[in-house]
């Protein structure tokens, strides 16, 4: 995936690019590859950034899940606890697991964590796609053609957002069918 394609939807100034790390089969490159050159957008929907003014107590971790859930007092499932953070998408929070490269959901408020997508890419490319969806309805465009598009053109590409009725995407989208946005 080029660079371009999610500073043209999103803008320079909405692009995270995550520091460079060395892939030595802990960390799946191209997932590492994809953060560190096409980076990830912050907006509305999907939000990237750290508040660099939120205080840390002195070994903190903000990026690794395990770290970030104990200084907030949740219980985090023992597989997920070395995976990283990369934002919130609506209200989950959108974790990395950076040995298998899959990116998963922690929906608020449930115990358990959702395979969201098989790799980085497909985060991107539905962001991406998501944008457009955004963009196509502020113009007026039809919810249930604009749902049945994102659907479509995210699932070519990756079927996994879609396989759990709980996902972020499925319940944005039945959202923008019923007129909730």
């Amino acid at each position: 995936m080029p660079p371009g394609d999610l500073i043209e939807a999103y803008g320079l100034d909405s692009v995270v690019l995550f520091p460079r790390c060395r892939a030595d089969g802990a960390a799946d490159a191209r997932a590492m590859t994809l953060l560190s050159s096409v980076g990830l957008p912050h907006s509305e929907v999907f939000t990237s950034r750290e508040d660099p003014a939120d205080p840390y107590e002195p070994g903190f971790d903000p990026i690794t899940l395990g770290s970030r859930f104990d200084h907030y007092g949740i219980p985090c499932p023992p597989e997920s606890r070395t995976w990283w953070l990369l934002g919130y998408l609506f209200t989950s929070l959108i974790a990395l697991d950076p040995e298998s490269g899959k990116v998963y959901a922690f929906p608020e408020g449930e115990p358990r964590h959702i395979l969201l997508h098989r790799d980085v890419e497909s985060l991107l490319s539905a962001l991406i796609e998501f944008r457009k969806l955004e963009t196509a309805h502020d113009e007026g465009a039809d919810p249930h053609e604009l749902a049945e598009r994102f659907r479509q053109s995210v699932s070519a590409f990756d079927p996994t957002p879609f396989a759990d009725e709980d996902s972020q995407w499925n319940l944005a989208l039945e959202e923008l069918e019923h007129g909730l946005w």
